[in-house]
């Protein structure tokens, strides 16, 4: 028998930079829920980049139905992430082509924009306003939030003030906001976001296609001379919100324990930090990947003995970083660095006492290595996948994304919030 359709058939329009094929984090969330749209029945387009986000040599079809969802690739630049003004230059120019690509499109009864790039939000909630419809905000990360805690902007500046005013025109127009966890949900209702619009989604593990994956770990370990190690690693955005330094001291400190691998897996701007950290010290225990194909990701996280999830001490309530969800669905060992309260720790805290979920500051680098050190004295039970089946399933896909589809239709069921035709919210603005 066929899915039933739902019914009111919504036409519904995703933004966001990078889609399928991309793996980064946004593309693969994005793609599901695309996806799942579309097997309810709706009728969904998505407009995204033709360039790769972390290799903008990549090109993709500009053009094309892919599981029945419309995918509309826009040109940029391809500058890369080598330097602040490449990547400022990059998201301007997706944002212009963005907006030109929009505007020439039908009217969308509900409109999803996500974070990337930080200004796309803004380009949704104008659309709204000038079409119609409701625009939901999927706030993976907050703008220019991550920026002043990085140091990029000073807070007070016209740069960092302008892109608040921003960030609030988007939130305060948007029918519902989708964010990850109840940190974000508090620096948003600070800000005067009424707190029931503001709905705590996280981010769902990939438990369809991501398991424990005995022979792909096999195939991984033996490809990159990893058979007899015993592997950390960090799999994900090498970003200055998930600073490695502690970790990198570590697999200094542990260098002549010649059993242990540290693979970094990944992209992202701190990526050649950490090959010069190696380069520099002689490390030949730390071994740099690219972002893994989804077809092998199961077997490239099974690969490891222990997982890392890193998160910088200020940016607790802006970035989330959702590997740990993956790392759960596979059942592997995970190490934390980062601030004491966070949703990571909150996770933890909801495992059973043997599972094997340790925690460390900052800075602490003993810490580091004595739960490196730890995992290597219990090797045989972490391998075979202690983390407790109730945490992975909370946040599995099964269980998360329909949360999501309901809540967008639930937001397409609703009274307009916009009307081309009503003026109330540029009175309410002014």
């Amino acid at each position: 028998m066929g899915r039933a359709l739902p019914e009111h058939i919504m036409k519904v329009l995703l933004l966001n930079q990078c889609f399928y094929p991309d793996v980064v984090s946004t593309a693969q969330h994005l793609t599901d829920l695309a996806i799942e749209l579309a097997r309810a029945g709706h009728d969904v387009t998505v407009v995204a980049s033709s360039r790769g986000y972390d290799d903008p040599g990549k090109r993709f079809p500009t053009h094309e139905v892919w599981n029945g969802v419309k995918v509309r690739r826009i040109p940029c630049t391809g500058l890369g992430k080598k330097s602040r003004w490449r990547r400022a230059i990059d998201f301007a120019s997706f944002l212009v082509s963005c907006a030109i690509r929009v505007i020439l499109l039908p009217r969308h009864e509900i409109v999803v924009a996500m974070t990337s790039p930080p200004l796309i939000s803004f380009l949704a909630a104008l659309l709204v306003q000038l079409k119609g419809g409701r625009f939901v905000f999927w706030v993976m990360d907050l703008n220019p939030d991550e920026a002043i805690a990085a140091g990029w902007l000073r807070k007070q500046s016209v740069t960092a003030r302008t892109l608040d005013w921003l960030l609030l025109y988007s939130l305060r127009r948007a029918e519902k906001a989708i964010v990850l966890d109840v940190f974000v949900k508090q620096r948003i209702a600070a800000k005067g976001v009424a707190e029931n619009k503001i709905l705590v989604i996280p981010p769902w593990s990939h438990d369809d296609s991501i398991k424990y994956d005995q022979p792909g770990r096999v195939t991984f370990r033996a490809t990159h001379h990893l058979t007899d190690k015993y592997v950390v690693m960090y799999s994900g955005n090498h970003s200055p919100c998930h600073p490695l330094d502690t970790l990198l001291e570590a697999a200094r400190s542990l260098s002549s324990r010649p059993e242990i691998a540290f693979c970094f897996v990944g992209g992202g701007s701190e990526l050649e930090k950490v090959r010069s950290f190696a380069a520099r010290h002689g490390l030949r225990s730390v071994l740099c990947l690219p972002y893994q194909p989804m077809e092998v990701l199961a077997g490239s996280l099974s690969a490891a003995d222990m997982h890392v999830v890193v998160m910088g001490d200020s940016f607790v309530g802006i970035v989330h970083p959702c590997k740990i969800y993956n790392i759960l669905s596979i059942g592997a060992p995970a190490l934390y660095i980062g601030p004491e309260k966070s949703h990571i720790t909150e996770i933890f805290s909801r495992m059973d006492d043997d599972c094997f979920a340790r925690s460390a500051a900052h800075g602490d680098v003993n810490a580091v290595t004595r739960h490196i050190l730890g995992g290597v004295a219990s090797s045989e039970r972490a391998l075979n996948g202690r983390i407790n089946a109730p945490a992975a399933l909370a946040f599995s896909k099964q269980a998360l994304l329909p949360r999501l589809v309901e809540a967008l239709q639930a937001a397409g069921r609703s009274p307009a919030l916009y009307d081309c035709k009503d003026s109330s919210l540029l009175e309410e603005s002014r």
